[in-house]
């Protein structure tokens, strides 16, 4: 199997733990402070992947300064586009009450919406693809804080999408058209970047740890304050150690 067909599949495989997690908020009720608190912890694994993997990676192959400059940038680039989007009414996409904005509310609304979920998705799976280039095989401890993180995402942003009376169709039409954009987005970065300088892949790299960093802090943690409020912190510690552990063991 070529390697740029491999990471779109492991992009896909990541992307679908959102449609996972819709099936799960779309079918079962879940109470909000099991949500927030599984969010937490998929902060915490994030934070510690792009920590000791993402990051430090991106300096020991392109140097310190390509890594500054891409994880600063990616972050800025985030920040922008999720300035935008929240003044369409993507601004609480991944709160799982009523904050959400309903077509009624806000015309327009639910395309940004999807938007920010496309935003939120596809460098982690640029990632994925770019990691395969070294030859060893997917970046599992990444992969698995994807996955984790990538499944309460699902679930708080559909549980508030039901809530504002979207319908199923556009809900899973989300989900699935972000999890096929995702295998997308591994196929992408692993075929163009094959054979790229090492900067050229460190910079992508941080770049996409920048973005990543920038959503944790934007959207994810907000739900998880929101419910769990002071126990956010130590649920977010345990996610982070545990993404330690994986990555280390």
């Amino acid at each position: 199997m070529t390697v740029w067909i491999e990471a779109g599949l492991w992009g896909l495989l990541a992307g679908g733990a959102l449609v996972l997690g819709a099936c799960v908020a779309w079918f079962v009720r879940v109470p909000r402070s099991v949500v927030a608190s599984v969010m937490a912890f998929g902060a915490g694994v994030l934070i510690s992947a792009l920590s000791f993997d993402l990051v430090d990676e991106a300096e020991q192959i392109g140097g310190l300064w390509p890594t500054v400059a891409g994880f600063l940038g990616g972050a800025v680039v985030y920040v922008a586009a999720n300035i935008a989007l929240a003044r369409r009414g993507a601004r609480h996409r991944k709160r799982s009450g009523e904050l959400q904005s309903s077509e009624e509310e806000q015309t327009g609304s639910g395309t940004a919406i999807a938007v920010g979920a496309l935003l939120d998705g596809v460098p982690e799976s640029v990632v994925l693809g770019v990691s395969l280039l070294g030859g060893g095989g997917v970046a599992l401890p990444v992969l698995a804080a994807i996955f984790i993180s990538n499944v309460p995402e699902g679930l708080s942003s559909s549980a508030g999408m039901k809530a504002n009376g979207r319908s199923a169709r556009y809900v899973f039409g989300v989900w699935i058209g972000i999890a096929v954009a995702s295998g997308a987005a591994g196929l992408l970065g692993a075929l163009l970047l094959d054979g790229a300088a090492p900067e050229a892949i460190a910079v992508i790299t941080a770049v996409a740890a920048g973005a990543i960093l920038a959503m944790v802090a934007d959207t994810m943690i907000p739900e998880a304050f929101e419910r769990t409020h002071l126990y956010a912190g130590l649920i977010a510690t345990l996610g982070f150690i545990t993404a330690f552990v994986i990555e280390r063991a």
